[in-house]
């Protein structure tokens, strides 16, 4: 695959090629870069493009619905209950409580309901005997 090419520049001396790739080039790149285990770089550097404008192209695609070639659209079954049929329940949160309790010295300890019992009752126990 040869890229068309355009001199640029108005020196002579200086005189750049900007390369050129059609849509179909850029697409089959862009295709063989989204295969499974395939490198970007090793694709980009076979054909001679630099990985950047490689990954650009990627991105475009991905952007581009009429793109939708590459990464095709994937629909997932559904099935529409009657609508006799209840909803299973969902089950909600316990309510979380919370506990405050001011100690003589002014500390305050807040604990949750998920507090494990016997570790509290080691540190009121270690609290008192300050």
């Amino acid at each position: 695959m040869k890229p068309s090419l355009v001199d640029q520049g108005t020196n002579p001396k200086e005189t750049r090629r900007r390369r050129f790739w059609s849509a179909d080039e850029k697409r089959r790149m862009v295709g063989e870069s989204l295969a499974p285990g395939a490198s970007v770089s090793k694709v980009a550097q076979r054909y001679g493009v630099n990985a950047n404008l490689l990954f650009t192209w990627r991105r475009r695609e991905a952007r581009d619905p009429a793109g939708a070639g590459l990464q095709s659209l994937k629909l997932l079954p559904v099935t529409v209950a009657d609508e006799g049929t209840p909803a299973a329940p969902i089950a909600l949160p316990a309510a979380a409580g919370r506990m405050e309790i001011a100690l003589s010295g002014g500390e305050r300890i807040v604990v949750g309901a998920d507090v494990d019992a016997a570790a509290f009752a080691r540190v009121l126990n270690v609290l008192s005997r300050r």
